[in-house]
């Protein structure tokens, strides 16, 4: 019998065991990392009931020695939008330092949001004063890193948080509002504005931006001033005048408003929950200009239908879609004329595609029945039942009769005109009459 030999080239048994072996000390090295390791614990209360906070879980080293890795893990939750009448989170916590004196005094404490330096501390302002004053050196748990942006502060460290609202995630949303999309669910609206206000019109509409429009932002320059007017979409109308520099919540939208002595500046993130009107007011002899720039959303979209139905029940059809407009906000189809509107939406064309390619099942063909042979009294008529198939063409050919037989076939005679024949009927003789004789 032959014996095994080693097939590489200079590889000895000895060397091919010392290989196995420092395989399985790796192997088995890499095991040990894990098993010093306890399991990972249930996860931690989330830090915020609402508008993205973080929750974390603990394990325990077994070993009495250092375990390579951490020891704490987080994930992100409570991802669902706050009531608007809850408020900014960090400004929360800076109003909770209200009744704590510093340096002898009370202050109310306003925000400083978007610290480039160190954008997980808790940095406060005094109202009314430049005074800045860092509370405390990290904020909670789910504070937002940046007022225009997902990513979080977790243990004082601002960790990236993408749309899908994953730890880590760079996903992000387009400027529609869609994560990861493409933009094309809406449209870049630009434009200027110069008043042309007199004594007599001291009012002038800017700009219309509708329900749901994103990153608005509008600047003026000159003397005039801005202000809004909006209307749900229940018909609620409201105006709001804008007489100060801050941030107001104007139908459940946060309106970021700036008032300088040459310039006003006029921010809403959106989505917006109303139709606004930006209006200006003449407030000067010079006139002024207004630019402004907003993601308007494409409320009407073409949308593509379903198939038709199938020209042909078998034997080769065809089938054809179409588009129809639909409103994005009332979920109904209506007329092509709103889509038309949009120079980006590009009507889909029909797709046809061929249906029911399976031949058709052989049926009984018949002719028309002949003639009666009798006119009455009973007759027959007679006709020809054939077997038939019909290809993909639509060419029907006679088959043989053993394909028809999943139904009956049809009789090939009937009976007919089986009333009675009509016929002379003699009724009975009537009485004799007497001629009459009249004598002159």
């Amino acid at each position: 019998m032959e014996r095994c030999r080693w097939a590489t080239p200079g590889v000895t048994p000895l060397l091919f065991l010392a290989f196995l072996l420092l395989s399985s000390r790796t192997a088995r090295s890499e095991e040990d990392r894990d098993t010093l390791w306890d399991a990972w614990g249930p996860w931690s209360e989330c830090s915020r009931t609402c508008g993205g906070g973080a929750s974390y879980s603990l394990r325990r080293c077994l070993s009495s020695k250092s375990c390579e890795g951490r020891n704490i893990r987080y994930r992100t939750c409570s991802n669902v939008d706050c009531p608007p009448e809850a408020g900014d989170f960090r400004a929360q916590q800076c109003s909770a330092h209200n009744d704590v004196k510093y340096h002898g005094q009370f202050y109310e404490w306003l925000p400083v949001s978007n610290d480039p330096d160190n954008p997980c501390s808790l940095k406060c302002q005094a109202k009314g004063t430049s005074l800045i004053v860092e509370l405390a050196p990290k904020v909670l748990d789910g504070t937002r890193c940046y007022t225009e942006s997902l990513d979080m502060c977790i243990s004082g460290l601002c960790q990236i948080v993408g749309c899908d609202h994953q730890l880590g995630s760079t996903v992000k949303e387009d400027s529609c509002g869609v994560c990861n999309g493409d933009g094309s669910t809406c449209r870049l609206v630009r434009g200027q504005y110069k008043s042309q206000l007199s004594a007599t019109k001291l009012d002038d509409t800017v700009v219309a931006v509708p329900y749901g429009s994103r990153h608005v932002r509008l600047v003026l320059k000159g003397p005039d001033h801005l202000y809004l007017e909006t209307k749900t979409l229940q018909g609620t109308k409201g105006e709001n005048s804008l007489s100060t520099t801050g941030t107001f919540l104007v139908d459940n939208t946060s309106v970021d408003f700036q008032k300088f002595p040459d310039k006003e500046i006029l921010r809403m993130a959106g989505p917006l929950t109303a139709d606004f009107i930006v209006k200006v007011h003449n407030a000067g002899a010079a006139d002024s200009t207004v630019q402004f720039i907003f993601y308007q959303p494409i409320i009407h979209r073409w949308r593509e239908t379903d198939f038709f139905p199938c020209s042909a029940t078998c034997g080769g059809g065809y089938q054809l879609t179409s588009a129809e407009c639909y409103d994005l906000r009332s979920s109904r189809v209506v007329a092509d004329q709103y889509c038309h509107y949009y120079p980006e939406n590009v009507k889909p064309k029909p797709k046809l595609q061929e249906c029911n390619l399976d031949p058709c099942p052989a049926r009984w063909e018949t002719t028309p029945w002949t003639a009666c042979s009798s006119s009455c009294g009973g007759g027959i008529q007679s006709r020809t039942v054939s077997c038939v198939e019909e290809d993909i063409q639509g060419h029907v050919s006679s088959v043989e009769e053993w394909k028809c037989m999943y139904t009956p076939k049809m009789p090939i005679v009937q009976p007919c005109n089986i009333f009675d024949c009509p016929k002379w009927l003699a009724q009975e003789w009537s009485p004799v009459t007497v001629p009459s004789f009249f004598v002159c």
